[in-house]
C-alpha cells in the first residue's frame, strides 16, 4: 500500500506546481500576444488591387479603398463581390496570424493542455 495517497515517491505535488506555473506563464504570454495582435492591421486586395480592405486584430474593418475604375454604376454586384472577397481575405490573414501566435505559445496543443 502506498504511503503518499497513491502517488509513489510523493512526486506529484511538485509536478502539479510546475504545471500550474507553466499554465500561468502560458496565460500571460497569450494575453500579451492578444494585445499585440489587436494593434496589428491586415490588408488584402481583390480585383487586381482595385479593392483594398484593411482589418485590425480586433476584427474591425479599418479601411476600404476603391480604385475609381471599379466603381461602375451598371455593375454594383461586382464591386460588392470584390469588397466581400477582400474583407474575407483580410480576416483570414488576421486569423492565420492569431493561430500562428497561439501555436507558438501552446507548443501545438491547439490552445489547450494535454490532460
Amino acid at each position: 500500500m502506498a504511503k503518499h495517497g497513491g502517488f509513489p515517491g510523493g512526486g506529484m505535488p511538485g509536478n502539479m506546481n510546475n504545471l500550474m506555473k507553466q499554465a500561468q506563464r502560458m496565460q500571460k504570454q497569450m494575453e500579451e500576444s492578444q494585445k499585440a495582435l489587436e494593434t496589428m492591421e491586415f490588408e488584402a486586395k481583390a480585383g487586381g488591387g482595385a479593392v483594398s480592405v484593411t482589418v485590425s486584430g480586433k476584427k474591425e474593418i479599418t479601411s476600404v479603398k476603391l480604385s475609381p475604375e471599379v466603381v461602375d454604376p451598371d455593375d454594383i454586384e461586382m464591386l460588392e463581390d470584390l469588397i466581400v472577397a477582400a474583407t474575407n481575405e483580410a480576416l483570414r490573414k488576421m486569423e492565420d496570424e492569431t493561430q500562428s501566435q497561439m501555436s507558438r505559445i501552446t507548443g501545438g496543443f491547439g490552445g489547450g493542455f494535454p490532460f
